[in-house]
């Protein structure tokens, strides 16, 4: 008999009885110490990140959980002793609830934000509540021997429509569940602080690679194909989209040597490709690297790989900035040079190891060349203000010292030609 069924005809006999009101008293009482073990549950672990299923924490399916369990417990004792069908169709709902806000936190954590996640939502949530109904209904039975006299030929063999949609069924949650799975690891992973940033991205990566493959080969025999079966087809298919694949397979295999040897790193300073920025993500297939004008370009890996990259910040952080100056040939070099250091010296961010220091660097056509070098540590910040300060205090300094700042003479002479002569 369905449960719906069996709860409308004990409702007028049982559920009245002594034996109803201790089924509506388990009831109370595991629903009330489900809602207190969520409680607690949420004060002892909230904010630890180790806990999250998805968006929300562990405490988001601990009320239904703890429900269904206590539920289910007294419902196998009492069993023993009495009719439980009020205890048993509660069993089901809060059952199906506990899958419901399990599967809606999961699948927040797998798929991103949009019209995607809404959609995978609204027709889990849909499946599970209309499957529940049939089931409370007694007609599922029925649904399903239905389904499975409809078939359909694939190849050799004939399929019913109750197989390919439990093919279906399998193959998306032991994927869910598996990205799900690499997601918390991933997590654990990059929350490492004493790990390398890059050797955590590279085992985040990786576990996410595992986790599909192993989803996919329990996924494939679920479904009952065999595996082994598929290895000539799997060379013949690796064969092709290696040749038709070059240059994507050669992005990813230069992602992973990347994060591996460790010559470029997130956060390093470097000119890649002619762009001089900030790497800001190295992704499986390319790099991020953001301008400091705010720019970000997206530089595939192979290129990183096959060509030279100049790294601000491989062995430190620090970087020296150049300021080229022309002064006069009257010019006194050692009061001028004074001047460019004192300058650098009063900025904030320049360093005072190694200390500032300016050179002659030629002796050109219209003045000294004079170049002044001076260390930051905080480049990837950017230097256009700093360059901008140094000059209008190099300038002022030059100024106040009557020192001339040369620019380009050029000696015109007319000559007169008498015409006819």
């Amino acid at each position: 008999m369905p449960p719906l069924e069996q709860l409308l005809e004990a409702s007028s006999t049982h559920l009245l009885t002594r034996a109803g009101l201790l089924e509506g008293v388990v009831l109370a009482l595991a629903l009330v110490s489900g809602w207190l073990l969520a409680r607690w549950v949420h004060g002892r672990f909230e904010g630890e990140t180790r806990w999250k299923i998805g968006v929300g924490g562990f405490s988001r399916v601990a009320f239904p959980l703890a429900s269904f369990v206590i539920v289910w417990v007294a419902m196998h004792a009492l069993d023993r002793y009495q009719p439980v069908p009020l205890l048993a169709f509660a069993a089901v709902l809060i059952l199906a609830f506990t899958v419901v806000r399990f599967l809606v936190y999961v699948l927040r954590t797998v798929l991103p934000q949009g019209a995607a996640l809404v959609l995978s939502e609204r027709a889990s949530v849909s499946i599970i509540w209309l499957g529940v109904v049939l089931y409370l209904l007694g007609v599922l039975p029925e649904i399903r021997d239905a389904l499975d006299e409809l078939r359909f030929p694939i190849g050799k063999q004939h399929v019913s429509l109750l197989q390919a949609m439990q093919a279906v069924v399998a193959v998306a949650v032991t994927l869910t569940v598996s990205l799900w799975i690499s997601h918390l690891v991933e997590g654990r992973l990059l929350d490492h602080e004493r790990m390398d940033l890059s050797l955590r991205v590279v085992l985040a990566k990786f576990t996410r690679a595992v986790a599909l493959f192993v989803g996919i080969l329990v996924a494939l025999p679920i479904v009952g194909i065999d595996i082994t079966a598929l290895s000539v087809f799997g060379g013949a298919l690796g064969v092709g989209l290696g040749l038709g694949m070059q240059k994507i397979a050669s992005n990813y295999v230069s992602g992973f040597i990347i994060l591996l040897d460790r010559s470029i790193r997130i956060g390093d300073l470097v000119t890649a490709d002619g762009r001089y920025g900030v790497v800001k993500g190295i992704f499986a297939r390319y790099t991020v690297v953001r301008s400091l004008d705010g720019t970000e370009a997206i530089i595939p890996n192979d290129v990183l790989i096959n060509n030279t990259v100049t790294n601000h910040s491989y062995s430190d952080r620090l970087s020296v900035m150049k300021l080229a100056v022309t002064v006069g040939y009257g010019t006194d070099l050692a009061a001028a040079c004074a001047i460019l250091v004192a300058a650098a010296k009063a900025q904030a961010r320049v360093l005072p190891e190694p200390p500032p220091n300016a050179v002659v660097t030629a002796l050109g056509d219209n003045g000294i060349d004079l170049e002044l070098g001076a260390w930051v540590a905080d480049a990837d910040q950017g230097v256009s203000q700093l360059r901008s300060d140094m000059f209008r205090a190099i300038l002022k300094g030059l100024q106040d010292r009557g020192i001339e700042i040369p620019f380009p003479k050029r000696d015109v002479r007319l000559e007169t030609v008498e015409v006819g002569k």
